[in-house]
């Protein structure tokens, strides 16, 4: 005679059901990325990245969640199944700046984009980027600007060609799990389109030819509606004579800006007669801020 079924069995059959229904649903969303894919027709590279979508579909179900099950393991969870699934529609990889003593970007770079992803760690922030620009990664992570920088790797995606690397992600998204190394956030660059999320930071580069001190371009800056929330200064130096040359400002502005936005313009015009160029570096959606 078979035992008695106990409640304790009834509910590992329960847990058995909402698996399977889980699992189908996973299958379903799959399948629904095949038609989006399909859809799309051959993409270019990476057009298939959608950051300010994978940051808004986060949020939305952080303001839903309840209960005891963990915020951030939901959103780890989200993490694997967004790139597992973009890899669907196109191919994915990764360089992470990684040297041996700096092994905590490639942990928030996994935590990120997903254990499977194919990673590949590089020595310098340049390297990471020249692997975005000639196709051999979709994403490149890299350290988040820092002001005592001397050869920054952002100068690099100073440029008005809609078709560069541009800053799309600030990591980690939701939280730093435990990741090794320094305790310092990183940004990814990829060729993808900057979109707004409604909670936005724009990253410009700001190259300017004459003597404007950083406190006036602050006071341009907030006149324009575009408050600055962060500051690096790169000077450029002659190649040839050795002598300085224009200053370039990498500035956080807390706003989505685009690169046709009359404010950039405003900017220009305030400046007077002091040559002033601006270019927007990307940005990204402002990370969770999960207890």
């Amino acid at each position: 005679m078979p035992p008695a079924r106990t409640p304790l069995d009834d509910l590992r059959r329960e847990i058995d059901q909402i698996d399977d229904a889980i699992h189908d649903l996973l299958m379903r969303r799959a399948a629904v990325v095949e038609r989006i894919g399909a859809a799309k027709g051959s993409p270019g590279q990476a057009v298939y990245l959608r950051p300010a979508r994978e940051a808004t579909i986060l949020r939305r179900l952080m303001a839903r969640h309840s209960g005891g099950f963990p915020a951030q393991v939901v959103v780890r969870m989200w993490r694997e199944m967004i790139t597992a699934l973009t890899r669907i529609q196109g191919p994915f990889a990764v360089a992470v700046y990684a040297p041996e003593e700096k092994r905590g970007f490639w942990d928030i770079a996994r935590d990120h984009y997903g254990s499977f992803v194919p990673m590949t760690a590089v020595n310098t922030a340049a390297a990471a980027l020249r692997a975005v620009s000639d196709g051999t990664a979709t994403v490149g992570v890299v350290p988040y600007p820092a002001e005592d920088d001397n050869d920054p790797w952002w100068r690099f995606l100073v440029s008005a060609d809609v078709n560069r690397p541009r800053v799309v992600a600030r990591l980690p998204f939701g939280g730093r799990g435990n990741a090794r190394g320094e305790n310092r956030d990183a940004l990814a660059i990829a060729v993808a389109a900057h979109e707004p999320t409604g909670d936005d930071r724009t990253l410009l580069s700001i190259e300017i030819g004459g003597d404007l001190s950083r406190g006036r371009l602050k006071d341009m800056l907030e006149a324009c509606g575009l408050p600055p929330v962060a500051f690096c200064t790169w000077h450029a130096h002659g190649a040839s004579s050795g002598m300085s040359g224009p200053s370039i400002h990498l500035v956080e502005i807390a706003d989505f800006v685009d690169h046709a936005d009359p404010r950039l313009s405003a900017l220009v015009e305030r400046s007077g007669e002091i040559p002033v160029r601006v270019n927007t570096v990307g940005g990204y959606a402002v990370p969770l801020n999960l207890p």
